[in-house]
């Protein structure tokens, strides 16, 4: 079996199982955040249940529009907390006290290799960087979780990604992603999971292969996953103390098919509006002007990102006509890129930068675009009307692509503008 089988016959306890095959597997954590968890909590109520399976096992994080920025945002809130002391669960993680649901999660040491993990929110699935079987689910999905523990899968089959060769300078995990999406395309992997390996994915920061593992819903996946390795027992096991078991692959494991990608030659990518798979090489869309540049969300707002973009923008000014919105994805990356002068290049620059939560990626609260403005951004999404106005354009890209763009108000090759 693959490593994804694996889990699912592991938490349905069975021997083993085959794609198409129906099991009820015992969730090991269930998260839900502050948008999806009143509709949740709510279903939750309706259906008669008095009491989570597990108050420990259930995790909540203020992550979207934190602080609140209007009284409906502030009742959704006031609903979370109401049944978070009710309910006594004991992993809460209120405004100012964590970031990003899906950094704070493995972060807070609540992803652990060979678990099965749940969440009310599409981008759970970055959780496969360490080796998980971690998906997004509905808040009725969620409600029923919450009283049982237990969800039923179809066992997906499984899309094997090889990937080979060393990155040139200054292209990233976020531009192979961008390249995976492409090729494999919006609609390309609908409920199959995606395997990451080969000795690019083994040579990749813990950061990087989050990015992969993010992005694998936007190819319709249930499910992007990365073996576990001795740089992802070495984050786990210096942020839990709980026991794992951690599965791989067996070697004569079945595939549905494996998409092979060498980036030796890769350029930096961009998606264009207003598909995601929609991805070009950045020599093809260098010039188009940008009004606004973001670098932070779920997607690319760890500490690795910061960095890069901050090698760009360090002793420069962002362009007149280009706003920058920076925003760190947890409180832990805030703090550290304080310590290492990382908010203080981007103030200097001419940045804004926010405290950690989803900002201008869901179009919720802040940084929000006006009819027939464009915006660069390290986010996973540019559907029409993502970050406001329908009649704005989204382009995604690397933190060192938008970091470069905003310096010249233009998409900009990073590996350009860092020669200047």
């Amino acid at each position: 079996m693959n490593i994804i089988e694996k889990i699912l016959a592991n938490a349905s306890g069975k021997q083993e199982v085959s794609p198409g095959e129906i099991v009820e597997a015992n969730i090991d954590v269930a998260m839900t955040h502050d948008l999806t968890g009143p509709l949740a909590i709510k279903s939750f109520h309706e259906i008669g249940a008095k009491k989570v399976w597990d108050k420990h096992k259930v995790v909540v994080i203020l992550d979207h529009l934190v602080p609140a920025s209007s009284v409906i945002s502030a009742g959704l809130h006031k609903t979370v907390r109401d049944f978070v002391k009710e309910q006594k669960i004991t992993n809460f993680y209120d405004v100012g006290r964590g970031g990003v649901c899906h950094q704070v999660m493995p972060e807070m040491g609540h992803v652990r290799p060979g678990e099965v993990i749940v969440g009310s929110d599409s981008h759970t699935c970055t959780y496969g960087a360490f080796g998980a079987f971690s998906t997004g689910i509905g808040s009725t999905e969620m409600a029923a979780v919450f009283a049982t523990g237990k969800l039923w899968f179809r066992v997906p089959e499984v899309i094997k990604v090889d990937v080979t060769g060393k990155f040139q300078k200054l292209v990233s995990a976020k531009d192979l992603t961008l390249n995976v999406v492409g090729t494999v395309g919006a609609d390309g992997a609908i409920y199959k999971g995606l395997e990451f390996c080969g000795s690019t994915i083994r040579d990749m920061t813990i950061d990087g292969r989050m990015v992969l593992a993010n992005m694998a819903v936007e190819m319709g996946a249930k499910a992007g996953i990365i073996e576990p390795d001795k740089k992802t027992l070495d984050y786990v096991n210096a942020r839990t103390d709980k026991p794992f078991t951690a599965v791989k692959s067996d070697k004569d494991s079945t595939y549905e098919r494996t998409v092979n990608i060498d980036v030796s030659d890769l350029e930096p990518q961009v998606a264009v509006p207003h598909s995601v798979d929609n991805v070009k090489p950045v020599s093809e869309v260098e010039g188009t002007e940008v009004n606004q540049a973001f670098i932070g969300s779920c997607t690319n707002g760890r500490l690795e990102d910061l960095r890069d973009a901050a090698k760009i923008v360090k002793g420069k000014k962002i362009a007149k006509t280009v706003r920058l919105i920076v925003i760190p994805a947890s409180q832990e990356i805030y703090l550290n890129a304080i310590n290492e002068g990382l908010i203080k290049l981007f103030m200097e620059s001419g940045a804004t930068v926010g405290n950690p939560n989803c900002g201008p990626c869901l179009g919720g609260h802040m940084g929000i675009m006006a009819d027939g403005e464009a915006c660069i951004s390290t986010s996973n999404r540019n559907f029409i009307g993502r970050m406001g106005s329908t009649k704005s354009f989204v382009y995604l890209a690397s933190p060192a692509t938008v970091a470069a763009s905003a310096l010249t108000g233009k998409i900009t090759d990073p590996r350009k503008e860092a020669e200047v």
